[in-house]
């Protein structure tokens, strides 16, 4: 039977939109990308593999033509949905309205090839709700190949930047590192922000600060002040040192006054009996237009400051918020708002907060990010009626974030808070002769407007909220106050503030670096690559960082510069307005040109990179022979042979330690007491061998040193602790035991060896290929032949343990009808209906998990079909033009360009 066939990107989606367009229409999910430049030499198409570039997966010698495979987990999905096309008269592609979704539509459509005759329509939306969706049918545009030609290009500048600088790094610093157009530069600003912790230097100021009392005849009797000037000259402030502690003032200067612990002391007895006028009164009108509605940025700001969630599970939370209905499309860099939106944000502002909070006017906001698609909408709850938190049934983080995006959204379009600041400056004659001014500020909100219905988020426990308030007392010029009470304070400058993951998003957005939809994901990178580390929300370099960043400065300085990589941005976006051409900028980044150095003469013309310099960091000065160097299983620490420090003594750097923290003082300490020093227990009984305990990369373990002059065949016997054994309790007779494993059990009746062993998951038992889990390390060493045999005769369950209780029961799959549970398997807890398991992603957590994030893990497990076990194959690769101009279903798509776009798909 004809249909009209709609792809979307996640099943999830594709069970709400097939609710809304009902009969005639068939949803399917492509379940993300279809497909992308080949990941490894196993999928690179053998048509390529001996070309020069063949492991870039890109022909830069010819236009930059990119091939493209289908990964092996989607190709039976390509095949369903080939089938459906099959009986389709209709296709539309209802990707995501970005460059992303864009370039997904085209895959899609270059790779269903649809036959002639079939229209192929672009179906888009900007929220999951019904009349949005029956609007987006109804009104379908075409392909817009300048935004899929900006994807294609920034998919191959990050091939082209990764595939040729990442393996100097793996040769030079370390495997499994890599390097990135925007995580590279990520990375250098958070190195680059303790780079200045470390150069930072203290300086300690000291002020004065007293409680006034204006007479009883005031309503607000007793307020606050600081001393502001003496004779004059300002009292210095943190502001006013540098990094290095020096005040920042001209040589000679008597505008600000540097008062130390004994003046500031001195001055404070030399008050006790002045009496003080007020100065001046200076009051000014205060006034607090709305925040904007979220965009990316901001909600991923604003959610990491108030409800502690990162970058990367706000967006997945609002992906899901977003797929089922809730909010609009979440990866948007606008703050406009539709008609509709405004309408509904000002009915509910007049509903809950009445018609003195509601504007004359709509509030409309003018972007602030340099080409941001106003076309786009900003994320605000979906409908042309919102609903309130309350009225949605959510729970947990999606509650949360609906929350905060619906706060966000009504008080955009509320009034103005106003109120009034006053600045009261009172002086009075020390004893000691010297004329001092103190001052009092205070600021009241006398109608709290917007502030009512939502106050944004501060990133330093020590800013002021817009809310906030301090009252003073209503004092006039010459009225007389008393000091109630004084006392010296001493302050200490403080170095610059860590990123947090929202202030570095900020960072990257002030600097045009990424793009909105991208930080999330560069900040998992740089995290999970263990370039960077979390110390509460601050983000922390780790040293493997600082080598990786020094590397790029010095022989790639062009590509962790700020500026090109923001400039990179606008030839991305130039490219998506179809005002350059992709294959002239991607020439110019790879070869170079007249004005610029390209990408493949900088790796080519390296030469010669010291590894060991690279890795090497002095601590405390050149001069103080330490240096923390980067070794392969971590940072480690040698030193001289003065103070306690052998030369050449080392000692392993906690990989927790900031590098801001590893002053001279402290690697003394190390020094000290090495964590990886080892603990020498005794001689093994048999062996005669010596036997030590040691910390490793992979935890405590003990192993037999052996003599310099054993041959190279003879090997050291190790063993890992167990559980229940430390560094500081084991004795050699522990050790002795632990290097006695694998231990034989005894044969059993079919004459297999039964032997127990400890593995990566834990205690086992051996027998051929038959494996069967223990149930404590203990065990290892007392279990017999007998119980070994028990074990055995019960009928071996999955894996080599019996099924444990679930984690936590999560209701009915609304597809196969089954309760769905949490279990813990042996790549980590997973959600199975009994037919399907799927393993949770890393931004899923066993406490928010709910029946309906459940339910779509295991949809798109379920539509990727059961795992087959084929024989492998080795099939040749055919080539598939991508001639878009030539296609029926695709020349409405390129019809405004002046050539058709011309690239190669080939299939795996």
């Amino acid at each position: 039977m004809a249909h009209k066939l709609v792809i979307v990107e996640s099943p999830a989606k594709a069970r709400k939109i097939g609710g809304y367009l009902g009969q005639g229409y068939v949803v399917e999910a492509s379940i993300g990308h279809i497909r992308d430049l080949p990941q490894s030499a196993a999928d690179t198409p053998a048509t390529i593999k001996d070309k020069p570039w063949g492991r870039l997966g890109v022909d830069v010698d010819n236009g930059f033509e990119p091939y493209y495979v289908v990964p092996r987990d989607k190709k039976s999905h390509i095949s369903k949905l080939k089938s459906l096309l099959k009986d389709a008269d209709e296709l539309y592609l209802a990707t995501d309205e970005d460059r992303e979704g864009e370039a997904i539509a085209w895959h899609l459509l270059d790779e269903l090839k649809p036959k002639k005759g079939i229209p192929v329509k672009r179906m888009v939306f900007h929220e999951i709700t019904e009349p949005a969706i029956l609007a987006a049918a109804a009104n379908p545009r075409e392909l817009d190949m300048d935004l899929v030609e900006a994807q294609e290009a920034r998919r191959i500048l990050d091939r082209l930047y990764g595939y040729e600088v990442s393996p100097v790094l793996w040769r030079k610093i370390q495997s499994r590192t890599s390097a990135g157009r925007v995580q590279s530069v990520a990375t250098r600003l958070v190195v680059d922000r303790e780079r200045e912790r470390m150069a930072f230097r203290q300086a300690t100021y000291w002020d004065i600060g007293g409680t006034f009392d204006a007479g009883s005849a005031q309503q607000q009797r007793m307020f606050p002040a600081k001393l502001h000037t003496i004779d004059g000259a300002r009292v210095a402030r943190g502001s006013d040192f540098d990094s290095v502690g020096v005040l920042k003032v001209p040589a000679g200067s008597t505008s600000v006054v540097h008062l130390d612990r004994s003046r500031a002391e001195a001055l404070v007895a030399a008050l006790a009996n002045t009496t003080y006028d007020v100065r001046s009164v200076e009051a000014k009108p205060y006034r607090r237009s709305p925040y904007a509605p979220f965009r990316t940025t901001t909600l991923q700001q604003e959610a990491s400051r108030k409800l502690g969630m990162s970058a990367s599970v706000t967006m997945s939370v609002a992906q899901r918020l977003y797929e089922n209905g809730f909010i609009t499309y979440m990866r948007t860099d606008s703050t406009t708002l539709s008609d509709s939106a405004i309408t509904a944000a000002r009915s509910q502002v007049r509903e809950l907060y009445g018609a003195e909070y509601l504007p004359d006017a709509p509030r409309t906001y003018a972007a602030k990010v340099k080409n941001a698609q106003e076309a786009h909408e900003a994320i605000r709850p979906a409908g042309d009626t919102f609903r309130t938190p309350a009225q949605t049934g959510l729970t947990g983080e999606q509650f949360r974030l609906y929350e905060l995006i619906w706060m966000r959204t009504v008080a955009s379009q509320m009034k103005d808070a106003v109120g009034q600041s006053v600045t009261i400056r009172l002086g009075g004659a020390a004893a000691s002769g010297e004329d001092v001014v103190f001052s009092a500020s205070g600021r009241v909100i006398t109608f709290h407007g917007f502030l009512k219905a939502y106050v944004e988020g501060t990133d330093a426990a020590d800013q002021t909220s817009d809310d906030a308030e301090t009252r003073l007392p209503a004092l006039s010029e010459g009225d007389a106050v008393t000091a109630a009470s004084l006392s010296a304070e001493g302050h200490e400058t403080r170095p610059p503030a860590r990123y947090t993951e929202a202030t570095l998003i900020r960072e990257l957005e002030e600097r045009e670096i990424g793009r909105p939809s991208t930080y999330a994901s560069i900040i998992k990178t740089i995290l999970d690559r263990g370039y960077v580390f979390k110390k509460g929300t601050a983000l922390v370099p780790a040293w493997i960082a600082f080598s990786v960043v020094r590397l790029l400065e010095d022989h790639f300085g062009r590509l962790v510069d700020y500026n090109f990589t923001a400039g990179l941005e606008d030839v991305l976006d130039e490219i998506a307005g179809g005002r350059k051409d992709m294959r002239a900028e991607l020439a110019e980044f790879y070869f170079g040109s007249d004005r610029i150095a390209g990408l493949k003469p900088l790796v080519e013309g390296l030469g010669d990179i010291d590894a060991r310099e690279l890795a090497t960091f002095p601590i405390g000065g050149p001069e103080s022979g330490v240096n923390l160097r980067v070794g392969r299983y971590g940072p480690y620490i040698e030193g001289p042979g003065d103070d306690g420090a052998p030369a050449g003594k080392r000692a392993n750097v906690p990989d927790d330690l900031p590098p801001d923290e590893l002053t001279l003082e402290k690697a003394k300490e190390l020094f000290a007491n090495p964590a990886g020093e080892e603990v020498h227990l005794g001689k093994h009984p048999e062996s005669g061998l010596e036997v030590v305990a040691k910390a490793g990369r992979y935890g405590p373990y003990v192993t037999e040193v052996l003599p310099e002059d054993a041959p190279k065949s003879m090997k050291a016997r190790t063993g890992s602790l167990f559980k229940s054994m430390t560094l500081d309790t084991i004795t050699l007779a522990d050790a002795v035991k632990l290097l006695s494993l694998p231990r034989v059990v005894g044969v059993g009746e079919d004459g297999e060896e039964i032997t127990a062993q400890n593995g990566r998951y834990g205690p086992y038992l051996k027998k051929g290929t038959d494996s069967r889990s223990l149930t404590s390390e203990e065990q290892l060493l007392t279990i017999t032949l007998d119980e070994a045999l028990a074990i055995y005769a019960q009928p071996k369950a999955r894996g080599r343990a019996a099924a444990s209780a679930p984690l936590k029961e999560l209701g009915n799959d609304p597809v196969s009808g089954n309760p769905v549970v949490i279990k813990d398997g042996r790549f980590g807890a997973y959600v199975t209906d009994g037919e399907y398991n799927a393993t949770l992603r890393r931004d899923d957590s066993l406490e928010s998990m709910t029946i309906e994030r459940a339910a779509e893990l295991l949809a798109e497990k379920r539509a990727k079909g059961p795992a087959k076990k084929t024989a492998k194959k080795t099939t040749k690769k055919t080539t598939a033009k991508k001639t878009t101009a030539k296609k029926a279903t695709a020349k409405k798509a390129t019809a405004k360009k002046a050539t058709a776009k011309k690239a190669t798909a080939k299939k795996a």
